[in-house]
């Protein structure tokens, strides 16, 4: 039976995630309610506006759901925002659900019109993945129980804690699966 991954649906780069999630063999499910986090294998969260979602999750009470789920969860630009303890850049009262100890800081390569795609040297992957990054955050790791997988410039572009992932860029636009069918190898419990 496929693993069936939830896609937290309710802004940015959610049905990305799910074509590339289905492509791998996975069952992919849009999350719009904390009730759509029940019977999954695992949990991510996209790309997209961070603020803005962060705003959405407090509203439709998804908070303490997600600080208590204990499957695999990938964050990705946005989502590792989310995921992580402090934020630097944002609103006061933005949301970081601190689920891993980073410090991440907001659009840290400038506005969309510096975008860019470079390979990226990932340590769980035989070769370079090409890594989008879109208004994409930095991070660095406030424990040493964070495992960093790539870095940029010195600072964490991908990294896991546990059961937690996250990535700065958009593997969900790279055209390459090896990320997904990673996610997917650990929330089935292979990795």
């Amino acid at each position: 039976m496929a693993v069936k991954i939830g896609v937290l649906a309710l802004q940015g780069a959610f049905r990305e995630h799910c074509d590339y999630l289905n492509r791998c063999g996975a069952r992919a499910v849009e999350v719009r309610m904390p009730e759509d986090l029940e019977e999954l294998d695992g949990l991510i969260l996209p790309g997209g506006e961070s603020t803005t979602i962060g705003k959405l999750l407090r509203r439709y009470g998804f908070e303490q759901p997600l600080k208590e789920f204990q499957k695999p969860i990938w964050g990705t630009c946005a989502g590792m925002i989310l995921l992580s303890r402090e934020i630097c850049g944002g609103l006061p009262d933005q949301l970081a659900l601190d689920r891993i100890d980073l410090r991440v800081t907001r659009n840290a390569f400038g506005r969309q019109a510096e975008s860019f795609t470079a390979p990226l040297d990932l340590s769980n992957l035989d070769q370079p993945i090409p890594a989008v990054f879109i208004r994409a955050p930095l991070a660095e790791p406030l424990s040493d129980r964070v495992e960093v997988l790539a870095q940029v410039n010195g600072q964490v572009a991908a990294a896991r804690q546990d059961n937690i992932w996250v990535s700065s860029f958009h593997p969900e636009l790279s055209g390459d699966l090896r990320l997904h069918r990673a996610f997917l190898s650990n929330c089935a419990g292979e990795t």
